[in-house]
């Protein structure tokens, strides 16, 4: 597979704060502790020191949620002191949603492998952190296959970890063909984070990946004081709001905005805000919302010792708690994570937890050979196929006519007369001086509408070939979005079985740039 890397600001694909935090501006700094270089792991791993009960805990959750998974890992080397992990996360999206969540996969196993290599004296272990708290279904429910999008209707609710995939057979009797990995996962496991732990295992198990499923009394009763910070003092909510003050002063928007308890309830079919109410005697009482759950401080404390396993922190919390439970060194995320983890710094200072390396994920746009045959008889390059349609026409009309289209020249003529006549217009007499200007004005306007007239009837002229740069254009961005945010990976694993081998072979994880890959 051939290989071409484009600077992501050629993309038009990537917010200012994302990339400004790839090219290290000096004034984002303060936001993180280091950029992940392959030098800095080795500082990162110095400085991150991990509880051997911890490590233990880990491992026996791991053994417990993967008893019933042949070929499972060996978990043992977790509880080693010389393990860290590299953490990647996302929701379960059904058949694993867009493209882009593979490549994350994949860049958290290849960094693993690179590390690896780097620095013997470790073991790294690509872990991915799978979102089962999520409520958001909207979010999952759906896949787009071949053009055709697949949705999961359902009654159930909350937790989208615990819901029971087997309502997800009357999607398969939809689809062209057979899916028997899939098939496989939802229809014989009651619970969706144990369908995706399972094909996970299957697609990239032999890789090292591990799932991850947070979800999980003992992992969070390891979290418990954090959650009991937050109850009684609810420091997040000043401390992050604070630190997006500050980014928006530098002209950034902002990913993420705080709750004063940044906690929801997590129960059967349900998760809901934890809010806090001060009564007229200064005690302060609890209630989850939309429902009748009402708690003093003191039966929420009781709760939490006795049923930690019912908190759930919100988008806030939860890289927290990821490093809480790993011995994390790094955070691999898309382009809309890496913005919001720089709004969590002073979280992780006022909880005393290290503030992991953050990496962008990798990004590639996949060009098969049929694509790639159409892009070399137009002749047209990658990094022009990023532009919008208007763009792209107007660019590659330009470059391919045989004719001038561009009437710069004359309209620099046009001014240098103008300037002579303007000249000798003030010293006849200096009120003509507007009539000069708004004239020049009106035969600029005419020169820019002929330019227009021209370049539109030059496209006419290469219709049959605009057409088809278009189709291309369709094919490569559908919906007019990039490709890995829309495209599911069935799309070119089906028609070629080692596509995740060959990304596998390609991805490097420390390459911040656009892959543009061709068979």
């Amino acid at each position: 597979m051939d290989c071409q890397y484009l600077p992501l600001t050629a993309t038009g694909q990537f917010s200012t704060l994302f990339l400004d935090y790839i090219s290290q501006k000096e004034t984002l700094q303060p936001y993180y502790d280091r950029f992940p270089t392959l030098e800095a792991f080795a500082e990162q791993a110095k400085n991150r020191a991990f509880d051997e009960a911890k490590r233990r805990t880990l491992v026996e959750v791991l053994e417990r949620q993967y008893q019933h998974i042949p070929n499972k890992p060996d978990f043992s080397v977790l509880a080693q002191p010389n393990t860290f992990t590299v953490t990647t996360g996302h929701q379960l999206n059904i058949f694993t949603g867009p493209l882009y969540v593979l490549y994350k996969w994949i860049t958290t196993v290849n960094l693993a492998k690179k590390l690896a290599e780097t620095y013997p004296e470790y073991r790294f272990v690509p872990i991915y952190w799978l979102a089962s708290e999520d409520h958001d279904f909207a979010e999952i429910n759906h896949f787009t296959l071949f053009g055709k999008s697949y949705t999961w209707e359902t009654e159930q609710q909350g937790a989208v970890g615990r819901m029971n995939p087997k309502e997800l057979k009357a999607v398969f009797s939809q689809m062209p063909e057979k899916l028997f990995l899939f098939e496989e996962a939802y229809l014989k496991h009651d619970t969706l984070s144990d369908a995706v732990r399972w094909y996970v295992n299957e697609l990239l198990g032999k890789e090292g990946l591990i799932c991850l499923d947070a979800d999980d009394a003992d992992l969070k009763r390891l979290f418990a004081p954090v959650i009991k910070d937050e109850l009684l003092h609810q420091p997040t909510s000043g401390i992050v709001t604070e630190t997006s003050g500050q980014l928006e002063a530098m002209g950034y928007k902002t990913q993420v905005t705080p709750r004063e308890i940044n906690l929801f309830y997590l129960g059967d079919q349900l998760r809901e805000r934890i809010v806090s109410e001060t009564g007229a005697d200064e005690t302060v009482s609890y209630k989850v919302l939309n429902t009748e759950l009402q708690f003093s401080q003191e039966e929420l404390l009781t709760l939490l010792d006795e049923h930690p396993e019912r908190f759930s922190p919100n988008v806030v919390l939860r890289p927290v708690y990821q490093e809480v439970i790993l011995p994390n060194l790094a955070y691999i995320g898309g382009p809309s994570e890496v913005p919001y983890w720089l709004q969590l710094k002073g979280v992780f200072d006022h909880f005393q937890i290290p503030f992991p390396l953050l990496m962008p994920r990798n990004f590639a746009l996949y060009v098969n050979p049929a694509s790639a045959r159409k892009m070399e008889k137009l002749g047209v390059l990658p990094e022009e196929l990023f532009r919008d349609e208007v763009k792209l026409r107007r660019s590659y009309i330009e470059r391919i006519s045989e004719k001038s289209l561009d009437l710069s020249e004359q309209k620099v003529c046009l001014q240098q007369c103008f300037a002579e006549i303007l000249n000798k217009s003030v010293r006849v007499d200096k009120s003509l001086e507007g009539a000069v200007l708004a004239e020049q004005a009106r035969l600029m306007h005419t020169i820019d509408h002929l330019e227009k007239r021209l370049k539109k009837t030059e496209e006419r002229n290469y219709e049959t070939t605009i057409n088809q740069l278009m189709t291309l254009k369709h094919k490569l961005f559908p919906n007019g979005g990039i490709q890995e945010r829309t495209e599911n990976y069935l799309n070119f694993q089906l028609n070629d079985p080692q596509f995740i081998q060959k990304l596998l072979t390609v991805f490097d994880p420390l390459a911040y740039q656009m892959m543009v890959l061709k068979d």
